[in-house]
């Protein structure tokens, strides 16, 4: 049913994520590092391509190099098949002003979608961690007649306010009756009191309907022109939106224990607990699924190194990620991230902490509950995530729950 249609994929790049600081400064939030050698965008480009699109847009605007970049050099596609990865910044189309949010990104680069001509357009958020196999949401939402599906995520009921929230009809579980933005009182699922429905940001609409829906939405006044906030609900008050209940999605290689991982990284606190998701024993989201991989840059680097130190003391690294290029010497590294070209010097320890390309802990440094950005040098002794109020007067940010985020190419040096 699918292979009949002509499938279009926009993916929605231009966020600033501005709660992501100081990780955002110099970057667009899904340009930002994730998991060693990926990006966050990795994720929603390689669910799409191992779901058989072939035709992929991905719509920027903050602080797009590195992103662009990463695009351009990582998701090359067979032209000749006019197969394509594309990043589309904001194009002033309709005069010179920049994205005022999700549907005007669309509505600004709807020639995109007049030259391809598509029947179904997916639309996805570019900062999320997941897999998800949208060719079974894509036969769902054509099987269903209606003109736009959002795909939801079961969450505790307790955790509605954190959401947008999906109320179905009872008589009719895949149709939506209400979508309501983080609310107070939600009302649990006909099959599950205990849970409620929360949009993953993923959605699929009929081409024309879109168009029709974000034209529309660009001459109200009083609209924010955003995807979830504004032209989902207007599908939902015309009675045309159905919802994909991810329990639905049945990707290959997936186990009962990661099946169903999303995450929202948008916050420093869940960017973080999602890289400790990584590193357990039984990982609750698995980067070693060979039948859905996750793609991203193949780096021209050396294997990872462990070796003793000059002295000839061991080292140990212990529940980790270690990515291509890093060097560890006679260190201590437990819990921890380690992006491409990291070193870790003699006598340093590193726990509960992720490290970006070429970070450089020296000798006797101890880094604890910490992120440290690209280039980022913990200098001979020094010390990060031991205190709070140094850390803090060091100018570095540091979240409630204790985790110290250093900010790219920054010097750390040991106190007196």
């Amino acid at each position: 049913m699918v292979a009949s249609r002509k499938i279009f994929g926009i993916v929605l790049a231009g966020g600033e994520g501005k709660r992501l600081m100081p990780l955002t400064e110099d970057r667009a939030k899904p340009a930002v590092p994730f998991g060693g050698q990926y990006r966050l965008i990795d994720f929603a480009l390689s669910n799409l391509l191992n779901s058989g699109l072939r035709q992929i847009v991905v719509l920027t605007q903050y602080k797009s190099h590195s992103l662009d970049r990463h695009v351009s050099q990582t998701w090359r596609m067979n032209g000749l098949l006019n197969s394509y990865v594309a990043s589309v910044p904001a194009q002033q189309r309709l005069g010179k002003r920049w994205f005022s949010g999700s549907a005007d990104a669309i509505l600004q680069s709807l020639n995109l979608i007049y030259d391809e001509q598509p029947d179904i357009i997916v639309v996805v958020g570019a900062d999320h961690v997941y897999r998800m196999d949208f060719s079974q949401m894509i036969e769902a939402h054509i099987a269903s007649g209606r003109e736009a599906t959002v795909a939801a995520i079961r969450q505790p009921i307790s955790l509605a306010d954190q959401f947008g929230v999906i109320e179905v009809d009872p008589t009719a579980p895949d149709h939506i009756h209400r979508f309501l933005e983080k609310p107070k009182e939600p009302v649990g699922l006909p099959d599950s009191p205990g849970e409620v429905l929360a949009s993953m940001g993923n959605y699929v609409f009929n081409a024309d309907a879109l168009i029709d829906a974000v034209l529309r939405d660009g001459e109200r006044t009083d609209s924010s022109h955003d995807m979830g906030g504004d032209i989902i609900p207007a599908f939902v008050a015309q009675g045309t939106a159905g919802v994909y209940d991810l329990k639905r999605n049945d990707v290959p290689g997936s186990t009962d224990r990661d099946r169903y991982y999303w995450r929202d990284v948008g916050t420093i606190d869940s960017f973080f607990e999602a890289h400790q998701d990584l590193i357990s024993v039984l990982p609750v989201f698995n980067l070693y699924n060979r039948e859905w991989p996750i793609f991203s840059q193949q780096l021209n680097s050396p294997p990872a190194k462990f070796t003793r130190d000059s002295r000839g003391s061991l080292g140990t690294v212990i529940d980790s990620i270690v990515s291509l290029g890093s060097v560890i010497s006679g260190a201590h590294v437990e819990r921890s991230v380690l992006g491409p070209w990291a070193i870790v010097g003699s006598g340093a320890n590193v726990s509960d902490s992720i490290l970006f390309d070429r970070a450089r802990i020296e000798a006797g440094a101890t880094v604890r509950r910490a992120i440290l950005d690209k280039e980022v040098v913990v200098e001979e002794g020094a010390h990060i995530g031991l205190s709070r109020e140094e850390d803090l007067a060091r100018g570095f940010v540091v979240t409630d729950s204790g985790i110290t985020v250093v900010g790219k190419g920054s010097h750390v040096r040991a106190t007196a």
